[in-house]
């Protein structure tokens, strides 16, 4: 059965039954150290379940009390439950300053904080949920027409939540294409079966749409695959390799059946974002109707056919994958302190998405904590902020599309070390970042491959 999130005002009403006792006790008992106030922060805002958050502030007394050494309580309310409810104490530092763990988050949740009868204001973590892909193996030859079942599982179950499975089919990477839908079934398992229509790259992912529980959440990995049509016998056509990086060469080969003598065949290719074929090369076959055209450095991944004595080949796509470089400094950061990602990608890329990703906790595997786009020259610049110490595992992902498939860089192991409870730095807007969500709705069709 699905939880389903109160209503606000329930929420509302509950809540305040929640904090009215403590409330009232503090007018009847009042401070022994005057007026206060407390803040709180909270950061990461975004965050994968079941990983968790850090929450600082400062507890300040008038007049002029010392703050250090007081017990301050912390407040969850989870998304599906009533109220708020005490999950952890602390005590004030020198000034007044504190700080302390949630502890694993499943759900969206929301916190503030008590002491002395001052109540902070309420801050709210978006928690993703832990989703998984599997479908044929990447690398394995699909062709048109023929059914291909994708499944998986998510993390907290939420029996009955729509599973979105998309294609990518921008050139900049950010614009997700509704190709089937799904529903999570008992133990968190869904499975989708879908078939492709159009040769070209495949950069598959799915999100799931909770009901309040968690944010949509994208499958931690995305599946890369390179579609081409089913063969025509009696003119085959094959790549040397599929797909090929940036930079390698490709020799296009194959067979015209029923001939005895030498027959002149045409190699023609075209890009994703153009119209029709056009011939880039002519040879002759063998006498046995065997060929082999030259070999060819495609710049982006291109559609190629064949065509001699009246017989057309099927289309066979060859993906061009991207060329990623990646460094970071500092990987030694004391917690909320910034570090810098930067690298290149050719062919140049101007204006994509690329993303910055987190190892899961289960280290099987990568979530989105941070989005940028490749900056002018084809560079790119990524700033970001780990909020809580330990060890991340990170890399640098370009997702594919259209025009180049994906490339990720090598791991980077980044060292966050604590930092004292008075460094409030606040996180950037954009530090807690998620993919576009892309078409959810549609026809899921397919648009045909233009001649």
């Amino acid at each position: 059965m699905r939880l389903r999130k109160l209503g606000p005002a329930l929420v509302a009403a509950t809540s305040l039954l929640a904090v009215a006792p403590a409330v009232a006790s503090a007018h009847k008992h009042p401070s022994p150290l005057g007026r206060c106030s407390i803040s709180i922060r909270v950061a990461p805002r975004r965050i994968q379940a079941p990983e968790q958050v850090e929450a600082k502030g400062r507890l300040r007394c008038r007049p002029h009390a010392n703050a250090s050494g007081q017990m301050v309580t912390l407040y969850e309310h989870a998304a599906g439950t009533a109220g708020f409810v005490p999950v952890k104490n602390t005590t004030t530092t020198t000034g007044g300053f504190y700080e302390l763990s949630t502890g694993p988050l499943s759900t969206n949740a929301s916190f503030y904080v008590r002491s002395h009868g001052a109540q902070s204001a309420s801050r709210r973590v978006r928690v993703a949920a832990q989703v998984t892909l599997t479908g044929p193996p990447e690398g394995t030859q699909i062709e048109t027409g023929v059914p291909e079942t994708f499944s998986g599982t998510v993390n907290p179950t939420d029996e009955g939540a729509r599973v979105i499975m998309q294609r990518q089919n921008a050139i900049t990477g950010d614009e997700w294409h509704r190709i089937g839908v799904g529903l999570v079934g008992a133990g968190g398992a869904y499975s989708i079966t879908h078939i492709f229509r159009v040769p070209g790259d495949a950069s598959i992912r799915v999100l799931v749409r909770s009901d309040g529980l968690n944010v949509p959440s994208e499958s931690e990995n995305m599946l890369e695959y390179e579609i081409s049509q089913a063969q025509n016998p009696s003119l085959t056509i094959n790549s040397s390799a599929d797909p090929i990086t940036y930079g390698q060469s490709v020799t296009i080969s194959g067979v015209l059946a029923g001939t005895t003598k030498s027959q002149p065949v045409t190699l023609l290719a075209r890009t994703v974002h153009q119209h029709g074929f056009a011939p880039i090369a002519q040879i002759s076959t063998e006498a046995n109707g065997s060929y082999s055209f030259p070999a060819q450095s495609p710049v982006n991944s291109t559609l190629y056919e064949v065509k001699g004595t009246g017989q057309k080949s099927a289309v066979l796509y060859e993906g061009v994958k991207n060329v990623l470089t990646a460094e970071v400094s500092p990987t030694t950061v004391q917690a909320g302190e910034a570090l810098t990602f930067k690298g290149t990608v050719a062919p140049d890329h101007t204006g994509h998405v690329i993303y910055l990703e987190r190892q899961n906790a289960a280290g099987t595997g990568f979530h989105v904590v941070q989005v940028g786009r490749v900056l002018p020259g084809s560079t790119y610049l990524i700033v970001h902020q780990f909020y809580v110490p330990g060890t991340k595992i990170v890399r640098i992902d370009i997702p594919g599309g259209p025009d180049n498939g994906r490339a990720v860089s090598q791991l980077f192991t980044i060292t966050v070390t604590p930092a004292p409870a008075s460094a409030l730095t606040p996180e950037a807007p954009s530090n807690s970042s998620s993919p576009a969500e892309g078409q959810t709705t549609g026809s899921e069709a397919e648009t045909p491959l233009s001649e």
